[in-house]
């Protein structure tokens, strides 16, 4: 492997030390709690379902890509703190149910899984997976699973299991996923292509 095989893409421009390194890495977790508010909010209902297609898992997972894990953390960290606080950044949030109210409610669990799908994003792309489109949609794939498995178990535990949790919380959601993944697998590696830094 080559000696930039480690570096992900928000590593490969801009400075790389000192103090312009940690302004770059400032505006760069503002602009990704930016995009993270901005791509919650673009979403399509899905009807008998209390949770909400959004490309906000599309920009947790490129972000987490992008960042790498410990940059990719810091920032949805950031962006949930901003949520936390009361500020309209998550999904369906609303002035009337923000915040740790909102946090409980039934897309609490997906938030735990964009965490841990965000970090594990960031530990794959350090190993290469997102130059290729076959890398990177394997490594969207388990992100995704990453996220549906604590989104699953919450609505079974907020609901009750006796309700349709898999007809809630994931077969509405899958075509829309595929087509967030394919996206994903081709935008990164066409991004490091046009940058023109091979990792091998």
């Amino acid at each position: 492997m080559s000696q930039a095989a480690d570096k992900v893409l928000s590593e490969v421009f801009g400075p790389q030390e000192g103090t312009a390194l940690r302004l770059k890495q400032v505006a760069m977790v503002l602009l990704g709690v930016a995009v993270l508010a901005l791509a919650a909010k673009i979403k399509v209902p899905v009807p008998g379902s209390p949770v909400a297609i959004s490309m906000g898992t599309f920009a947790v997972l490129s972000i987490g890509a992008a960042y790498g894990p410990r940059m990719g953390l810091t920032t949805i960290m950031t962006w949930m703190l901003v949520g936390m606080l009361g500020f309209d950044v998550f999904q369906s949030s609303t002035a009337d149910l923000n915040g740790v109210s909102y946090m409980m409610g039934s897309t609490g669990g997906y938030l735990v899984g964009y965490v841990m799908a965000t970090v594990l994003l960031g530990v794959l792309a350090r190993r290469g997976w997102d130059r290729t489109v076959v890398g990177m949609a394997a490594a969207m794939l388990l992100g995704n699973v990453l996220m549906y498995v604590p989104g699953l178990l919450w609505l079974g535990e907020l609901y009750g299991w006796d309700k349709p949790i898999l007809a809630w919380g994931l077969t509405p959601f899958i075509l829309g996923d595929v087509l967030k993944l394919a996206l994903a697998a081709l935008v990164l590696p066409l991004t490091w292509k046009l940058i023109g830094r091979a990792r091998d």
